[in-house]
């Protein structure tokens, strides 16, 4: 069948209410022009992350109820971690409440003053936590991730040779870990092959630099290389997985993206040592190490999913539903990264708005007029969320000046789609008429979850 269907039936619903443009002018202007600022309850399609926002399966739900509270020892830990463990082989699993808790912990123990902590492209709590343990991030993109429009298959690769010659120039002593995040968030939700993860980790393992997966999004990744990288087209996702995790030495993971659940996370490894002390720092800021912020049922919901995310029926569909939208943008000429990421769609703002320059913010006009135009919250990610100052005060921006639409899993129908893609036709009609936005307020780190704007 040419029509691919939710591979799932609702069985609850919540309603949404309908709000009208007059009253989206006034609750965008109370949220100071920034959409993260705006209350759920006034948003249509809510597209500002996929993370925590999808819906839990019935075998989900009664894992909850399943769920041991005990403080230490609990059997829903021990299913947890068996979970993980088949899953990654990697024999410490450390569970946290979620995925920025762990970067907390892994680069409190590796990020410092004078390291440097490299990936293909480092999402903005990861640059956070790296910095702010006094380190530097490096993101060392492949060429083909520069170019928007670009179709290519792994988008979302290292470059290797850049890699080479980074540690070449800085010294393996001054790079502590090397992670790749997949699929490439930051880059456009794009793949990462199972050949440049392979060339990584040589690269790695001759400097002996530790060398870690951002896992949110195995699974879509691993069904991406399934689809398009020659001699896994006959595996199973879930063997795939078990395969890119092989190579690592360690992963990160938040469970509110590819384990459906709405809050948790883990730290998993192999480093023993790099286990105890991770665990010192769990028990400060997180909890006992079997539940580490987490309730028993949380834990089993995370477990669960974990189990249900490597069903390639549901990431067909779910792939699917994401290069349907860009089928619509498509047939209307408006620019996005191309081919389509794996959990979202992501809209070119330098592109779709070419009058805005950057110090200007595009991406942050853009979402405030999808906002106004069909009550869509998408996110900036852009010169707001990775724009620096140099030592005059001027803004340096990043290459790439995009709006994130973040599709939570299991949420949104069809209909809700075609509803998003008519909301983004209409607003690209009327391109002409948006205008820049000038911040007002701003925070020392992620100033983009607070930062307050006016209209220009």
């Amino acid at each position: 069948m040419k029509t691919i269907i939710e591979p799932f039936r609702i069985k609850s619903v919540e309603p949404i209410y309908v709000t009208t443009r007059e009253e989206r002018e006034k609750l965008l202007a109370e949220a100071h022009y920034n959409p993260f600022l705006l209350k759920a309850k006034d948003v249509i399609i809510d597209l500002l992350t996929d993370s925590g926002t999808g819906a839990m399966s019935s075998d989900q739900w009664a894992g909850i109820m399943k769920g041991d509270e005990s403080y230490a020892g609990s059997p829903s830990f021990y299913r947890f971690e068996s979970v993980i463990r088949e899953l990654t082989g990697m024999p410490f699993v450390i569970p946290v409440h979620q995925g920025r808790a762990a970067e907390k912990i892994l680069f409190t123990i590796k990020s410092g003053k004078g390291k440097y902590i490299i990936s293909n492209t480092l999402f903005d709590t990861t640059r956070a936590n790296v910095e702010f343990a006094g380190g530097e991030g490096v993101d060392l993109l492949c060429d083909e991730g520069r170019q928007p429009s670009l179709v290519a298959p792994f988008k979302g690769n290292m470059n290797v040779k850049a890699l080479k010659q980074f540690i070449a120039d800085k010294g393996a002593e001054n790079i502590p870990l090397v992670i790749i995040t997949v699929t490439n968030n930051s880059g456009g939700g794009q793949p990462v092959s199972m050949e440049n993860i392979r060339a990584v980790k040589e690269v790695c393992k001759a400097n002996k630099i530790p060398f870690f997966i951002d896992a949110c999004r195995f699974a879509e990744n691993c069904y991406f290389i399934k689809q398009r990288e020659k001699g896994y087209e006959n595996k199973t996702v879930k063997e795939i997985a078990q395969e890119l995790f092989s190579y690592a030495d360690g992963c990160t993971m938040s469970a509110k993206k590819d384990a459906f659940a709405n809050i948790g996370g883990f730290l998993a490894m192999h480093d023993p040592e790099l286990a105890e002390q991770s665990r010192n720092l769990l028990i400060i800021t997180e909890g006992f190490p079997t539940y580490g912020g987490l309730a028993g049922r949380d834990l089993e919901a995370i477990a669960t999913g974990l189990e249900e995310i490597v069903q390639e029926e549901y990431l067909k569909y779910r792939i699917r539903s994401i290069e349907y939208l860009g089928e619509k943008l498509d047939a209307e000429n408006i620019p996005y990264i191309k081919p389509t990421g794996g959990h979202a769609l992501y809209i070119d703002a330098k592109a779709f708005l070419p009058h805005i320059p950057a110090d200007q913010y595009p991406g942050q006009a853009l979402s405030c007029a999808l906002y106004l135009e069909g009550g869509v919250r998408g996110v900036e990610i852009g010169s707001v969320m990775f724009g620096k100052y140099d030592d005059d005060g001027k803004l340096v921006s990043p290459d790439n000046e995009l709006v994130r639409l973040a599709i939570p899993r299991r949420t949104y129908t069809q209909s809700h789609i075609d509803y998003l893609a008519e909301v983004i036709v209409e607003v690209f009609k009327k391109r002409r008429e948006i205008h820049g936005v000038a911040i007002t307020y701003e925070s020392q780190y992620l100033r983009h979850f607070t930062a307050q704007f006016k209209m220009l």
